[in-house]
């Protein structure tokens, strides 16, 4: 099937035998899958892959309309992201300390271009404000329905 979905519209549909998972966004296909040492078949990243790849796409595009908004020689942003399940109590700066695990996502910025010192640190203000950043640092609330 060939369908186009309307923008910002996602659909997701894979067959209850296996893991892997056909996504269509808008006129967009894209596969996802768990490694073959979770039971999958590897026939695409996995959805902690797809959530880090949304958060680094998101930072390096914002980085990059701000600097050009700005007219600052940023010539390329590269960013990094690892996913982590941590004990609260092994996190320093985490809100909450009782124990429970939580989800840890590090990432690494680098910028190339002729950057002063305030530019480099503005970037890295600019990188929380994202909207991918702001989404997942916010309360979510997902309503669903079985149709």
């Amino acid at each position: 099937m060939n369908e186009t979905l309307a923008a910002g519209v996602v659909r997701v549909r894979g067959s209850a035998a296996g893991f892997s998972q056909e996504i269509t966004a808008g006129r967009h296909r894209l596969v996802s899958d768990e490694p073959v040492a979770q039971g999958g078949t590897d026939t695409g990243p996995s959805p902690y892959d797809l959530l880090l790849a949304a958060l680094g796409a998101c930072t390096s595009m914002t980085i990059a309309l701000y600097a050009r908004r700005k007219g600052w020689p940023l010539t390329e942003v590269s960013v990094h992201l690892r996913h982590h399940r941590v004990h609260a109590q092994d996190c320093a700066d985490c809100e909450t300390n009782d124990g429970t695990l939580l989800d840890l996502i590090e990432r690494d910025v680098s910028v190339v271009g002729e950057l002063s010192q305030d530019q480099r640190a503005r970037i890295m203000e600019i990188a929380d404000r994202c909207p991918v950043h702001r989404t997942l640092t916010s309360e979510v609330k997902i309503q669903s329905r079985l149709v």
